[in-house]
């Protein structure tokens, strides 16, 4: 049933994430592991010659590092660099806990701190994510009603859809419009146009300022903007820049930005993937599980019509164990059965409908479309759920 559909998709996008992470492990090993050992081979040249030229134990030597180590977690380097915990610095660091950013290069070093970071970034993060999803479902507003419009002009022009506005030999397009929305691959396009443009507009603000070659700032932006922050390179830590104030300022619009967009963007692609999913499995199903294909058909057995013939009988407790010997022969003549034996046989059915048409006169809960309904991931919450109310989610042609 549904339940083992759901439990086969979870399953099969579990397999694949692995699947993911492990290429991912051998593609970034095959690339680093080299340079880190050659760095760590450089790195114990330096430390023989520095013990041999100045007189020390390699002990003593290991052991200042140790606390240098100790220090620079405190927020101490060798160069000079603003305070970590002035109130910008503090402010800084606030926004990377509730955008869930987390650069490390701050953290709390009091028990207090840690404590309070906690019950802090509990609520901050709740609540940043609560912003996000509601600035994503007014882009989402926002871009389908650009899209609808240009749709409407390219209708116009090639007359399909009347000036005026009235109805007349293209009343079935006009129906089509009132309900239609724009294809998530379209809007999947324009959210990595603008994010492209906002990565790129402040990579030329950092490189100068920062000085960090073009593309050490492409990836910052990436870092930053899909909230992996990995602390190796951060803006805005000097002590001194020039037009500081703005600077800064621009630094946190665009972060802002930013991160606003690539959220939307991984919601757009998530939903991708999911389609994704969902077309591995019809091709699987189509290729080895023809007999569960039959058995959905077959689940349709309490609907029963005029002239139909069942090779057997199923009785169960929601047919009530009706004797179907009489019904049964009229449906071989192909008679009309009575509305007794109707109602007995499709009880489940009326049922169901009642209770739908309960909950439409009471206004819950909320009725989905087609294209939701054959979504083995609709009635979810949150962004994804945004997405699917917002998108027409179109099916996957390979």
């Amino acid at each position: 049933g549904r339940l083992n559909a759901d439990n086969a998709r979870f399953l099969l996008l579990a397999v694949l994430i692995v699947l993911y992470m492990l290429c991912g492990a051998a593609v970034f090993s095959a690339i680093e592991l080299p340079t880190e050992r050659e760095a760590k081979e450089r790195w114990e040249e330096r430390l023989e010659n520095f013990t041999r030229r100045h007189n020390l134990s390699r002990a003593e030597l290991q052991h200042f590092l140790r606390e240098y180590e100790e220090a620079s977690v405190a927020g101490i380097r060798v160069d000079d660099i603003r305070p970590r915990w002035d109130f910008t610095g503090a402010f800084y660091f606030v926004g990377t806990v509730v955008s869930t950013i987390g650069f490390g290069m701050t953290t709390p070093a009091t028990v207090g701190g840690k404590i309070f970071l906690i019950f802090y970034g509990l609520i901050g993060c709740a609540g940043t994510i609560l912003f996000f999803n509601l600035f994503l479902e007014r882009l989402i507003t926002v871009i389908a009603y650009v899209m609808k419009s240009c749709h409407e002009r390219q209708l116009r022009r090639k007359g399909v859809l009347p000036h005026n506005g009235r109805r007349g030999s293209g009343s079935s397009e006009v129906d089509s419009l009132a309900g239609w929305k724009p294809s998530v691959y379209y809007v999947m396009l324009i959210l990595c146009v603008a994010s492209l443009i906002i990565s790129c507009c402040a990579s030329a603000m950092y490189t100068p300022i920062e000085g960090w070659s073009y593309f050490d700032s492409l990836y910052f932006c990436f870092v930053a903007f899909s909230t992996i922050g990995f602390g190796d390179l951060v803006s805005s830590q000097n002590v001194r820049y020039e037009s500081q104030g703005l600077y800064r300022f621009g630094n946190f619009v665009f972060i802002l930005m930013g991160v606003c967009c690539i959220y939307s963007l991984f919601n757009v692609i998530s939903i991708v993937i999911k389609q994704s999913i969902n077309w591995i499995l019809m091709k699987l199903a189509c290729k080895c599980c023809h007999r569960c294909q039959r058995r959905l058909f077959r689940s349709r057995r309490n609907v029963v019509m005029p002239g139909n013939v069942r090779s057997q009988r199923n009785i169960s407790i929601e047919t009530d164990g009706v004797n179907d010997s009489d019904t049964d022969g009229r449906r071989l003549s192909g008679e009309m059965i009575s509305m007794k034996d109707f109602l007995a046989s499709n009880k489940v059915s009326l049922a169901i409908m009642q209770k739908q048409l309960s909950e439409t006169a009471n206004g819950y809960p909320r009725q989905m479309s087609s294209n939701s309904k054959q979504n083995g991931f609709s009635g979810g919450v949150g962004a994804l759920a945004i997405m699917n109310n917002r998108l027409a989610e179109t099916s996957v042609d390979r």
